[in-house]
């Protein structure tokens, strides 16, 4: 049959003086300085008891406090081996008394007692530094509420008090408690291993149940602070109803039960931490079991991590995955035989408290010997090393050496100055206390094992509260399928590069949606939202970082440079050999009638203007640019202005001269056609001075829209409407030349050069034309090759358009370049016209 454990008991060990040694009892161990010890071994379910201030009565219907008794035994066992050891405490013995505080309801009346002197009377003093108490320090509760009740009564007379798994912050406060002490680390550091542990399986939904005394609201209260704003949400927090020793469970708390189980049942979060004493669990766990709750991973505080009892529970590993925060285990050598060591015969001390005679103690205690066994010293070495630091503090106290000590009136205040100070190896562990009275033990995670052949209670990873991070993690044996880590998550974890969106009132319940091309996460800076690549880079969708765009531009290598390349050097070839030939001829009528001097002009120009054509090709340079926005321009705008203003001197030497003479002759001498030429050039160079300060010169990227990963670079921004600037001139200068030859259409043969300019002229305006068309649909370095190609027919056209003929007719027909040919031409002009 289960034993029913209805309530928690708290232990006290007092150290105190007296004069002469007493007989031993089953639990009063007589000595020079003697401990005394408040447990609860036994639980009071129904009766309430009446404690008087002389002598607590037995608890009555009493259930065994399996590991108070445990703690008191470790007590006794500390004791003893001082007593044994001849050079911590030489020729002085130490004793014990033990109260039972029977969980809460016993807690003033033992302190009264440890603080009244022999005669069990109080007195109310000015100055309490002179005064000795019945003790000198005294060793607990366990209970973070018991231990503030206790506390408050203790630090008004500076007597020492240490507590050995009282875990509450408000504990280290020394303003309030200058005489606490604790041989446990605090909740920070409880909460901080249990938050790390459950980061490092990704649990980030979870729920919380606490009791509703002061350990499990306080403890709450951190955890929901630790927690705010990080990583791991709390899908709902629940109040467990706590019971007193005296009562038994309620409707209405069954009833809050079965809720509180329902809830947990129909929530997704499969991770449960629980902060509660023992006490109120019983009855929760067998309304988990009844309603078949299972594959839940529950987080046991330091309250009920190792609780041997609650462990025992029938069926209580089918509900899930169990893991506790408790204390390192430090093995004690001797304990385990002294804890089934039974009381030996004596006479009870006339003062006997609660409990001390326990016969019902030892045999749960061999009952439970091998879960208690294998648990480990845990708690049972806080209890330990708590005794042996008063041993310390008494050493230094008494000034003892390795053969005596001093004896002498020991006051609390002396005594509690001397315990701060202390500094000492037990078992391999540094004791000292830290400024706000505590010690760093390190504490471990436990899994429960219900295999007899394994520890209980086996350690799968330690936390230093010096370092402040979960280490050692080993493998965990879970309940579950394949033995698979449980998930308990709002949302599952997104995916590398998705962004969180929020959904609902949680940070941890989220969408997690794909960042867009052109984006990237970068998880350290903002998780839910996507951060904008820089201009020069690119990311594809879903992505954590972002790439180099691909510079585009006219490169040597693409089949379409080389032919347009093979066309400006023929072209190149072609206009060097007509300049030649012009060079020769220079003084027959078809150079002259082309246009004399300035047709060397116009050569030297294309040439240039051909020379030009390979700095479209590669990466653009400011160099490059200017020649590509300002040379070339330049070159092309004086051959049209050329043709133009030959095509208008022709129709004016035929058809203006002899009805305008006096202009004629203004326009011959002072040179009209080359003052003509050089005012188109110089407009033209203020549009292109305005064209290079509105874009620069520096070679811009854009985005090629087709493909985002490409970066146009070119020397324009806005090369389409910069062409049209540019061109418009030119335009206008074609139509002129146009219709200037188109006048002259029947002038003579030699001099009517309508078809040549024509052709030259439309084919110049049509490929302008069109090539605007074509940027305004296509873009990036298709666009440099068409305008590039274009070029170089604008070139070609008037140099093999233009000046072909006349070389042709200058080569094969030179029987037509004579004087005496054009003057017959002439004539018959002249002729036709009267």
């Amino acid at each position: 049959m289960e034993p029913r454990v209805r309530t928690v008991c708290f232990l006290f060990f007092l150290l105190w003086v007296l004069a002469e040694p007493a007989e031993n009892s089953d639990f009063h161990l007589p000595g020079d300085y003697l401990l005394g010890g408040l447990f609860t071994l036994h639980a009071n379910m129904k009766g309430i008891v009446h404690l008087n201030f002389l002598q607590v009565p037995m608890c009555k219907e009493y259930e065994v406090k399996l590991s108070g008794y445990n703690l008191m035994q470790a007590m006794r066992f500390a004791v003893e081996e001082i007593n044994n050891d001849s050079s911590l405490l030489p020729d002085v013995r130490l004793g014990y008394e033990m109260v039972d505080v029977c969980y809460v309801s016993n807690n003033v009346q033992p302190v009264l007692y440890f603080l009244a002197q022999e005669d069990n009377l109080l007195p109310i003093q000015e100055d309490y530094s002179n005064y000795v108490p019945r003790v000198v320090a005294v060793i607990g509760p366990e209970n973070s509420e018991s231990v503030t009740t206790v506390a408050n009564f203790l630090s008004l007379f500076l007597l020492p008090q240490i507590t050995y798994s009282a875990i509450s912050d408000q504990l280290r406060d020394k303003q309030r408690f200058p005489a606490l002490l604790r041989t446990t680390p605090s909740a920070k550091h409880h909460i901080e291993a249990m938050v790390q542990l459950m980061l490092h399986f990704r649990w980030n939904w979870i729920s919380v149940l606490v009791s509703s005394d002061t350990y499990g609201r306080d403890n709450g209260q951190l955890l929901g602070d630790r927690l705010a704003g990080g990583d791991i949400c709390i899908a709902f927090q629940e109040t467990l109803p706590t019971l007193q020793p005296n009562q038994d469970m309620m409707p209405e708390d069954r009833q809050r039960l079965v809720s509180i189980v329902e809830k947990l049942q129909q929530s997704t979060a499969r991770v449960v931490v629980v902060f509660s004493p023992d006490l109120t669990l019983y009855d929760f766990f067998r309304e988990v079991l009844r309603q078949n709750f299972t594959g839940a991973v529950w987080i046991a505080s330091e309250s009920w991590a190792i609780d041997p009892v609650l462990h025992n529970l029938t069926g209580l590993h089918r509900t899930g995955t169990f893991l506790g925060i408790t204390l390192q285990n430090v093995p004690i050598p001797g304990f385990n035989e002294f804890r089934v060591r039974g009381p030996q015969a004596g006479p009870t001390h006339q003062r006997s408290t609660c409990n001390q005679e326990c016969d019902t103690c030892l045999n749960s205690t061999l009952s439970f010997n091998t879960i208690l066994r294998l648990s480990g010293e845990r708690v049972v070495y806080s209890v330990y090393s708590a005794v042996y630091a008063v041993a310390h503090a008494l050493h230094s106290l008494l000034g003892c050496d390795h053969s005596a000590c001093t004896k002498r009136v020991v006051y609390p205040w002396q005594l509690l100055e001397e315990i701060w100070k202390v500094n000492f190896t037990l078992l391999d562990h540094q004791i000292s206390f830290d400024p706000q009275g505590d010690v760093a033990l390190h504490l471990e995670i436990v899994q429960w094992q219900w295999d007899l052949s394994q520890n209980f209670f086996q350690s799968v990873a330690s936390y230093s509260p010096l370092q402040g991070h979960l280490k050692d993690i080993q493998d965990i044996s879970w309940h579950t399928v394949n033995n698979t880590i449980p998930v308990s998550m709002c949302s599952k974890r997104c995916q590398s590069g998705q962004k969180k969106k929020p959904v609902g009132i949680h940070t941890c319940c989220f969408e997690c949606i794909d960042c867009p091309p052109g984006t990237f996460l970068n998880q350290t800076a903002n998780e839910y939202d996507c951060q904008a690549c820089p201009s020069n880079e690119w990311s594809h969708q879903s992505e954590t970082s972002c790439f180099k765009r691909r510079l585009s531009f006219l490169e040597w290598h693409e089949a379409a440079t080389i032919a347009v390349a093979l066309l400006a050097a023929l072209g190149f070839l072609s206009t060097l050999a007509i300049l030649v030939i012009f060079w020769r001829h220079f003084e027959t009528p078809m150079v002259r009638s082309a246009g004399g001097p300035m047709c060397f002009l116009m050569l030297t120009l294309l040439l240039v203007a051909y020379m030009v054509v390979p700095v479209y090709v590669g990466l653009p340079k400011v160099s490059t640019c200017l020649c590509r926005q300002a040379l070339f321009p330049v070159c092309f705008t004086i051959c049209i202005s050329c043709i133009a203003v030959r095509s208008f001197q022709i129709v004016c030497v035929f058809k203006m001269a002899s009805r305008f003479p006096r202009a004629y002759s203004y326009w011959v001498r002072y040179q009209g056609s080359y003052v003509s030429v050089a005012f188109i050039t110089a407009l033209k160079m203020v549009t292109v001075v305005i064209s290079l300060l509105a874009t620069g010169l520096n070679p811009t990227t854009r985005t090629d829209t087709d493909d985002p990963k490409i970066m146009i670079i070119s020397c324009n921004p806005n090369y389409r409407n910069s062409l049209l600037f540019n061109t418009s001139l030119d335009l206008l200068l074609s139509v002129a030349g146009f219709s200037f030859a188109y006048m002259g259409k029947e002038l003579p043969t030699n001099y009517n050069e309508a078809k040549f300019i024509t052709f030259s002229m439309t084919f110049y305006f049509t490929s302008s034309v069109s090539l605007c068309t074509f940027m305004s649909v296509y873009d990036g370095v298709l666009v440099t090759i068409v305008d590039l190609l274009v070029t170089v027919f604008n070139l070609l056209a008037i140099s093999l358009g233009y000046f072909g003929p006349k070389c042709y007719m200058i080569l094969f027909y030179p029987e037509r370049n004579t004087p005496a040919y054009f003057n017959s031409m002439i004539q018959g002009y002249t002729m036709r016209r009267d």
